[in-house]
C-alpha cells in the first residue's frame, strides 16, 4: 500500500488495530530496560511505541503515513508520555547506525525487491548487543484470513528472516506458530482471532 492509502485506511474516528500493545512485545518486557533508546518501525498510530514510552524508555516511531503518526501523538497525550515522531518512506529513510539499543518491528511487510534491505538497515541501527524484536505473519496466515497481507512473498519464513539477517544478528529466537491476535477493530470482530505469525529476537553482533 501507498503512505496516501495508508493515510485514508488510518483516517477513522477509532485506532485501527486498537490501543492496546503486541502480546509478544509485551512478553519479551523483560529485555528492556528504562531509558533505553528505542526505534519503534512502521509504529502506524502508536499502540506499541506509546507502550514503550510508558516503560520508561526514549521512544523514536517512524512511520509512513502522517495521519496515523498524528494519532499516536494523540494517544502519547492522552497517555503522559513523550514520543519523537518521525514520518519516513522506510526504504529511502537516512536510517540511523549503532544508535539503538532496541528496535521493534510488529507486523510490517514489505515486497522481497525491498525487504532485506530495510531488514538489515534495522539490524544496524542497534548497537553491539542491542537486540531486534520482530513478529510478522507467516505464509500460514493465508489459511486464516484473519489479517496481514494476501501476497505471498510479503509473508515471512524462517529462511527468509535468517537470510536477511546473515551476520548481523544472533538469534535468541526465532519460531512461528498460530497465536492469539486479540481484537480486530478493523475487521469489526469483538473476538480474539487466531493468527499464524513469526517472532524473532535478535541480539546484534559486534
Amino acid at each position: 500500500m501507498t503512505q496516501t492509502a495508508w493515510d485514508q485506511r488510518y483516517d477513522t474516528p477509532g485506532y485501527l488495530f486498537g490501543l492496546e500493545p503486541s502480546a509478544f512485545l509485551v512478553a519479551q518486557r523483560h529485555r528492556l530496560a528504562r531509558g533505553m533508546e528505542v526505534l519503534a518501525v512502521a509504529d502506524g498510530e502508536g499502540r506499541n511505541g506509546v507502550w514503550l514510552a510508558a516503560q520508561g524508555m526514549t521512544v523514536h516511531a517512524v512511520d509512513g503515513s502522517a495521519v496515523a503518526l498524528r494519532k499516536a501523538a494523540r494517544l502519547a497525550r492522552d497517555r503522559g508520555v513523550s514520543l519523537r515522531a518521525t514520518r519516513a518512506d522506510l526504504v529511502t529513510w537516512d536510517w540511523p547506525r549503532a544508535a539503538c539499543d532496541a528496535v521493534v518491528s510488529i507486523f510490517l511487510h514489505l515486497p522481497p525487491e525491498t525487504r532485506p534491505a530495510v531488514n538489515r538497515a534495522m539490524a544496524r541501527a542497534l548497537k553491539p548487543g542491542g537486540v531486534l524484536i520482530l513478529e510478522a505473519f507467516h505464509p500460514e496466515q493465508r489459511r486464516h484470513g484473519t489479517g496481514g497481507p494476501s501476497v505471498a512473498s510479503m509473508l515471512y519464513d524462517q529462511a527468509t528472516l535468517r537470510a536477511d539477517f546473515e551476520g548481523l544478528l544472533a538469534f535468541d529466537l526465532l519460531e512461528d506458530g498460530e497465536v492469539a491476535l486479540g481484537p480486530g477493530v478493523d475487521l469489526d470482530t469483538g473476538h480474539d482471532r487466531v493468527g499464524h505469525t513469526i517472532r524473532l529476537v535478535g541480539e546484534r553482533m559486534a
